[in-house]
């Protein structure tokens, strides 16, 4: 299992939400790139970014900090938030992010995603945020009418290799992941899962490694310090 310890990006800042709500957020870092090359000195090798002001915008407005994390630690960066057309992909993976992510724009846009598979392919993954069984949208601030579990299987009928899960209640709030949601994802579906939200202990990292999923997001528990990150690559290095 890959870890993915992740850097929130908001006017160049490195912060964290509690729950996806824009007016809880905490302030780490004005310096990300800094903590990318903490990341990579603790032993990983990728990075999961997203980009909150494009969450809510559809712009790229962090994207040269992007970068220079991308430059800073050379990790592999998957990239979200905000990317609701071929030219936001392109410019990304253009210049040199490894994987974009698409989620708003997945749910109403499906030719755009079709179209972005067609050309990018396994560079191109699914956020799957998931408030109270349906999947949310424009940076969690709207709730869908689609349950996730029927959503999910629609992204593997149209080609979606990764999907990238996140109980919205349970980001930020240190209170565990949503095991059962992971282990209902990884036995139906026959696609890479990358587990985000609530991923707070190196138990949580035990099991999900157990599940077989392919991913997990450490986010605020890195920051606070509740989950030693070279520990955590420790239990998952083979």
């Amino acid at each position: 299992m890959i870890l993915f310890p992740a850097i929130d990006l908001y006017e160049g800042k490195a912060v964290r939400l509690y729950k996806g709500d824009y007016a809880q957020m905490t302030v780490y870092s004005e310096h990300p790139e800094e903590i990318a090359r903490d990341f990579a000195a603790k032993g990983a090798t990728h990075a999961h970014l997203v980009d909150l002001e494009g969450a809510k915008n559809g712009t790229t407005p962090n994207l040269d900090t992007v970068l220079r994390i991308k430059e800073a630690a050379n990790l592999f960066c998957e990239i979200g938030g905000g990317i609701r057309s071929m030219d936001t992909v392109r410019t990304y993976l253009d210049a040199g992010l490894d994987r974009v992510i698409l989620g708003t724009a997945a749910v109403e846009d499906p030719s755009f995603l079709h179209e972005a598979l067609e050309v990018y392919g396994d560079q191109i993954a699914v956020g799957v945020d998931v408030r109270d069984g349906y999947i949310a949208v424009r940076g969690w601030t709207e709730k869908s009418a689609l349950g996730f579990m029927d959503f999910c299987r629609d992204m593997e009928k149209l080609g979606v290799r990764t999907l990238i899960c996140t109980d919205i209640s349970r980001d930020g709030a240190m209170r565990g992941t949503n095991r059962e949601m992971y282990r209902e994802l990884s036995r139906s579906l026959g696609l890479q899962i990358t587990a985000s939200g609530g991923v707070s202990t190196l138990e949580d990292i035990r099991s999900l490694k157990e599940m077989g999923l392919y991913g997990a997001i450490i986010g605020k528990a890195y920051y606070t310090g509740d989950i030693d990150l070279k520990k955590a690559i420790d239990e998952v290095t083979p």
